[in-house]
């Protein structure tokens, strides 16, 4: 690849990613084919564009991870920049405030990765320092990345999503939104499947309609059955997310009708795709022999949030 390649003259230019909807169509659909040229010469062992070359990435996680402080380390090196990670005590306004942090950031790196609680935390953030570079790394509310790299696991399969039909099934949390707003775009149908009480925000529901594109729609149902019959990929994710631990048992028994298992994948397409953000609480939301199978993608799409991730941050060193 050259240098070049990360840039796309029809694309404008962007210094923030907080929500799918940051991007237009067209940028979504760049940032992912960058994401798939960028996984070729990497397995190719080709050289690439080191758009970071001289600039550092600060890593601000005030909750715990894996796949997305891995994967953004190793994409900020590999793009040729260099990553700090404050400690969580000082990262985000444990000993000043979260503007303050912004403020005093923005003199010294490039960008900031931000992981934390409230989406209001991560505006607050980006509000303060207009010149960083700031990707959402995943709030309570929205987790944009993991949807960047669910969609080119699928594009990988696929080859598009026009037409397709994504069944999401569980708890309509920050996952199920970032996956139904980025989908429905590239023109896919989602159809969420949650207890009553746990459905995404019906304003949220209307601007995902908004904004879907290309025949993608947005349908909503309480009945698991429903939402996978004849479906090309069924998605699921932890019914108790981090921060919500006291209701763990609650939710257990709330969301028992809503494990994804052989029975339920059943009413789904021949070979369709099991899907899994992780990490997964196996025996409850899913079970081995799903998550296990073949057609399951689970580290397709763990692998892959190194590649979106690359290439969203090559699109916004542009």
């Amino acid at each position: 690849m050259h240098a070049a390649a990360h840039r796309n003259p029809d694309v404008a230019t962007r210094t923030r990613f907080l929500s799918i909807p940051d991007l237009e169509p067209a940028e979504l659909e760049a940032c992912l084919r960058l994401a798939a040229e960028l996984k070729g010469a990497r397995a190719a062992g080709s050289r690439h564009a080191r758009p970071l070359e001289g600039r550092h990435v600060a890593l601000l996680f005030e909750k715990p991870s894996l796949r997305t402080r891995s994967t953004f380390q190793i994409a900020v090196r590999e793009l040729g920049g260099d990553v700090i990670e404050p400690p969580p005590d000082s990262a985000l306004g444990g000993r000043e405030t979260i503007a303050d942090v912004a403020r005093n950031l923005e003199r010294w790196v490039f960008a900031a990765v931000v992981r934390t609680y409230a989406q209001s935390r991560l505006a607050e953030f980006a509000a303060a320092a207009p010149r960083l570079r700031i990707v959402n790394a995943l709030t309570n509310e929205e987790h944009p990345c993991q949807a960047l790299a669910d969609c080119l696991t699928m594009l990988e399969r696929w080859g598009s999503l026009h037409g397709r039909v994504i069944a999401y099934v569980g708890d309509g949390n920050n996952v199920a939104r970032s996956l139904a707003q980025a989908a429905t775009m590239l023109g896919a149908t989602v159809r969420t499947a949650t207890p009553p009480g746990y459905e995404l925000p019906r304003d949220v529901q209307a601007a995902i309609a908004q904004r879907a594109a290309c025949g993608g729609r947005l349908e909503t149902t309480h009945d698991p059955i429903e939402a996978v019959r004849g479906a090309h990929a069924v998605y699921t994710d932890v019914w108790t997310s981090m921060g919500q631990e006291e209701e763990s048992a609650a939710r257990r028994r709330i969301f028992a009708r809503y494990q994804v298992n052989a029975g339920l994948m059943a009413h789904a397409s021949d070979g369709a795709l099991f899907m899994h953000c992780l990490p997964a609480h196996r025996g409850e939301e899913v079970t081995d022999e799903v998550i296990d199978s073949e057609t399951s993608v689970v580290f397709d799409q763990s692998e892959n949030r190194l590649h979106t991730q690359k290439a969203l941050l090559a699109m916004l060193s542009a």
